[in-house]
This record gives C-alpha cells, sequence and structure tokens, in this order.
C-alpha cells in the first residue's frame, strides 16, 4: 500500500498564495469602482482566505488515497483502477487524474506532485 496524504505546510502555502491573489483583487475591484478605502479589499480577501481555510484545514488533509492493488482508494469511496487512468498532471499542489471515461479526480496538497505522478507512474508500468 502506497498512501498519498496531504501536506500541512503545502496546504497553508497554497492558503497563503490564495490570500495574495485575493487581497490583490479585491484591491483592484474597490479601486476600479472609485472606492476610497481600496486597502479594505486587502484586509476583506485576507480574512476570506484565512477563515475559509481554517474551517476547511482538518477536511481537506483527512482527504487520503492509498494505492493497493492495483487501484487508487481516495476518499468518499472513490476508486480508479491504473488501467483506467489517462492522464496525470500536476496543477499547483494537486495531482490531477483523468480516466478514459473522462472523470477527473484530485489528490491534492502532495508537497511534491511530480513525484506523486512518477509513483503512480511507475506503478501503472509494474501491473
Amino acid at each position: 500500500m502506497i498512501p498519498f496524504i496531504p501536506d500541512r505546510r503545502t496546504y497553508v502555502q497554497s492558503h497563503v498564495t490564495l490570500a495574495a491573489v485575493a487581497m490583490a483583487a479585491g484591491m483592484v475591484v474597490l479601486w476600479a469602482a472609485g472606492n476610497p478605502h481600496v486597502w479594505t479589499g486587502a484586509v476583506g480577501g485576507l480574512a476570506a482566505v484565512t477563515l475559509r481555510g481554517w474551517y476547511l484545514m482538518d477536511e481537506a488533509l483527512a482527504e487520503t488515497w492509498q494505492l493497493r492493488d492495483a487501484t487508487l482508494h481516495g476518499p468518499g469511496g472513490r476508486m480508479v483502477p491504473l488501467g483506467q487512468i489517462e492522464k496525470l498532471r500536476a496543477i499547483g499542489s494537486a495531482v490531477q487524474m483523468v480516466t478514459r471515461s473522462g472523470d477527473k479526480h484530485l489528490i491534492k496538497f502532495q508537497s511534491d506532485p511530480a513525484g506523486t505522478i512518477a509513483r503512480i507512474e511507475a506503478e501503472r508500468g509494474s501491473a
């Protein structure tokens, strides 16, 4: 069995990046609208992403995928046989799996998405 466990540090770093984008976007929207208090966009963006990150952290970090018996077993009873995977790609800190039928699954918050893809590909080659 090979586990793919979400990384807490990667989760936090992803939310720091998201907060920076949300802060900038909030300020641009307020500036474009002519609001004289542009700085409140930064406060709102930071508060929104921080609250979301804190609230969802336990749930997101519990979403573990396991590779066993030539099948990826994910949260919520999801199962993806290695032979059904058509494409693997890194999207930020996540690994996206696309199956032959078009289903898409994410293995989120991986500290090394390229390493995760390499492990899955290695198992696909030996299966």
